[in-house]
């Protein structure tokens, strides 16, 4: 039963959109929330494609990082780039023309309504609908080279600041990279589990109802995880240590849509049919609503298809979640 001091709210979630222009659900929801690689390649003409794509989303707020690819949001990232084109003979007003000048990229989002570009970092909001929604942003990802926006080297250790003192909670973590562990498995690295084990410590110990993310476009994907005991086991939590696998529940995932060896006919009809409605409807909506310090949703939000996909695969499909959040 719903708590009178709580609000249910609805949260569209995609990611790594790479400056594509595609058709959002058209349904209504009370946030909307982008988890980085807004661009391919950085450059201004893909921030107003993005722009274009957020203003289609019927949601009064509008929650953005950046990614690893999006350097022009990312200042010495940008300096650094263009530096090194000037160096190999690039000239530095082409560079501007593209990628735009140091905070060209950023103005477009604050020009922009109901849209929220966040810089690492708590935020709190006051929703349209009444409630309060407290988020940890961080558009940083693991890189042994780290020649990209916002990158470290995995041995760097970065700090993900997540947990808030005494009782108070963050009810979302929106981050570029899946934590180690989650929706982090990829064909093109060995090993393939290439998530974040700093990021997933940080999750543990913070506890968010929701932890968003994309990067992996291989591992679209959705899971209810519940924690084991009151806090972290472990010093240095980790996915083998502090998930109770019994009482979590999967979702969704992209392998429930793909072919499979000895598929029966039965079985590729009632797959094509799982495809059919998914697209049909535009989105997966998810109706577990996780239990505070319990529970976290773990969603892997990223539209773009992975490496070993079909050539002629569509974008995946953005998530529809909802949480029951304080009130304002």
């Amino acid at each position: 039963m719903t708590s009178s001091k709580s609000i249910k709210t609805s949260i569209l979630i995609l990611s790594d959109t790479h400056g594509k222009d595609l058709i959002m659900p058209k349904c209504s929801v009370d946030v909307a929330i982008h988890c980085g690689d807004l661009t391919e390649d950085s450059k201004m003409e893909e921030y107003r494609t993005t722009l274009e794509l957020l203003k289609s989303i019927d949601a009064p707020l509008k929650l953005v990082i950046a990614g690893n690819h999006d350097f022009s949001l990312d200042d010495s990232a940008l300096e650094r780039l263009t530096a090194e084109a000037t160096e190999s003979g690039i000239e530095t007003e082409l560079m501007k023309k593209e990628f735009g000048d140091v905070g060209e990229a950023r103005r477009l989002f604050s020009e922009a309504s109901n849209v929220t570009l966040l810089d690492e970092g708590i935020h709190t909001f006051r929703l349209q609908n009444g409630a309060s929604l407290t988020v940890y942003a961080s558009p940083f990802t693991p890189s042994l080279q780290a020649s990209g926006a916002y990158q470290f080297r995995p041995d760097d250790n970065h700090d993900f600041s997540i947990s808030l003192p005494g009782s108070n909670r963050v009810d979302v973590a929106i981050t570029h990279c899946p934590p180690k562990g989650l929706f982090d498995r990829t064909s093109s690295a060995s090993p393939p589990s290439v998530g974040c084990p700093q990021l997933f410590a940080a999750i543990a110990k913070a506890r968010p109802r929701l932890h968003c993310f994309g990067h992996i476009h291989e591992n679209w994907g959705a899971k209810l995880v519940t924690w084991r005991g009151k806090e972290p086991t472990n010093t240095i939590p980790s996915h083998l240590t502090e998930i109770d696998n019994g009482a979590s529940k999967p979702i969704d995932c992209l392998a429930n849509y793909k072919p499979r060896k000895f598929e029966s006919e039965q079985d590729v009809k009632e797959r094509k049919k799982r495809v059919e409605r998914l697209y049909k409807e535009g989105c997966r909506r998810i109706s577990d609503c996780p239990i505070a310090e319990k529970q976290t949703l773990f969603v892997n939000a990223a539209l773009d298809v992975g490496p070993d996909e079909d050539a002629e695969a569509r974008e995946h499909v953005p998530w529809i979640v909802e949480l029951e959040l304080p009130s304002a």
